[in-house]
């Protein structure tokens, strides 16, 4: 199955992750993290990518950034996979991809989603027990957020910009926020929606965000889909009255043809085979007694027991007057006694 495209929301801002092949090492010493900063700082630039929140670590990197358009994220990290893995094979004296396939990424709703996924990047190497403080890592952005440095990768969102009216009040309010424990069902949600590259926000913002991207942003429901049985059009009869209709016009209801007649016959319209001897049978098999006396008694049934009417006498000369029904078994296919 083709893989859908890359998700683009304008305006919105993603989560990106970018692991090292085989949980081997992207990076080694500080020469290989300044030249990945340099190549993500000329990418940015040129593909008018903002860069909100970033952080590398040994055998990964992630970041929260906004693209401008559909190709600047697509655009920028191609730009620096492209100049950073010639490099590092060049100085290792290695050959092949560094990456695990391509990056993962996710468009978040930036109102519920946005500080928890800045506070995620930032603080991964204190998560991941690289550190014991976020603010002796240096390979991230917390530092700028909390106003020990200036980074002139960053672009700051309106979103961190409420969190004061003066840079001290940002800086402080952003460094409470971070020191209060994660949600672990949120951060999970986060990661999951941006391995698999589902957007993560409210089922108003999904809808919103499938709307405008013209492209599904969420997976499909498991197992294959309920059949739906249509409903009869209005007037047209059931399937059960259609085939009681059809058994009456055929010459009798659906008892008399489906029952086996007492005879051995299954169908009043049994014809014997050529050559079999005629039925001497005085009573007709459609079920009512035909003798010469005129005393049969009215309204017996067809396809009653033996051609019989259970508990009646017969008044004229036929062959069952007084006497008992007497039961004759037919041979199948023969017609006679």
């Amino acid at each position: 199955m083709a893989r859908l495209a890359r998700l683009y929301v304008p305006d919105q801002p993603q989560h990106v992750i970018l692991r090292g092949l085989d949980q081997q090492p992207a990076f080694v010493d500080d020469q290989d993290y300044e030249l990945f900063i340099d190549c993500l700082k000329a990418a940015a630039r040129d593909h008018h990518l903002a860069v909100h929140a970033w952080v590398l670590m040994p055998g990964a990197v992630q970041l929260l950034v906004t693209p401008s358009d559909e190709s600047s994220l697509p655009k920028a990290m191609q730009a620096v996979g492209r100049r950073y893995v010639a490099h590092f094979n060049r100085r290792y004296a290695r050959r092949g991809t560094l990456w695990e396939g391509r990056y993962r990424a996710t468009v978040i709703e930036g109102e519920r989603f946005f500080l928890l996924a800045s506070r995620v990047v930032e603080l991964a190497p204190l998560r991941n027990h690289l550190v014991t403080a976020a603010e002796d890592y240096r390979w991230s952005s917390y530092r700028h957020h909390i106003g020990l440095t200036v980074d002139s990768l960053i672009t700051d969102h309106p979103l961190y910009w409420a969190l004061g009216n003066t840079p001290f009040e940002r800086q402080r309010a952003y460094r409470d926020l971070c020191e209060q424990p994660f949600d672990e069902r949120e951060t999970t949600q986060l990661m999951q929606a941006t391995l698999k590259g589902w957007v993560l926000g409210s089922d108003t913002y999904r809808e919103w965000a499938s709307r405008t991207a013209n492209r599904r942003v969420s997976p499909l429901p498991r197992g294959r889909p309920r059949k739906v049985r249509e409903a009869p059009a209005a007037g047209a009869p059931a399937a059960g009255a259609i085939g009681t209709a059809a058994t009456a016009a055929a010459g009798g209801s659906p008892a008399a043809q489906g029952a086996p007649h007492a005879g051995g016959q299954s169908s009043p319209n049994y014809a014997p085979p050529a050559g079999a001897q005629p039925d001497t049978h005085s009573g007709s098999h459609g079920g009512t007694h035909s003798g010469s006396g005129s005393g049969a008694t009215p309204g017996t049934t067809p396809g009653s027991t033996g051609g019989h009417s259970s508990g009646s006498t017969s008044s004229g000369s036929g062959s069952g007057t007084g006497s008992s029904p007497v039961h004759h078994e037919h041979k199948p296919g023969t017609g006679t006694h």
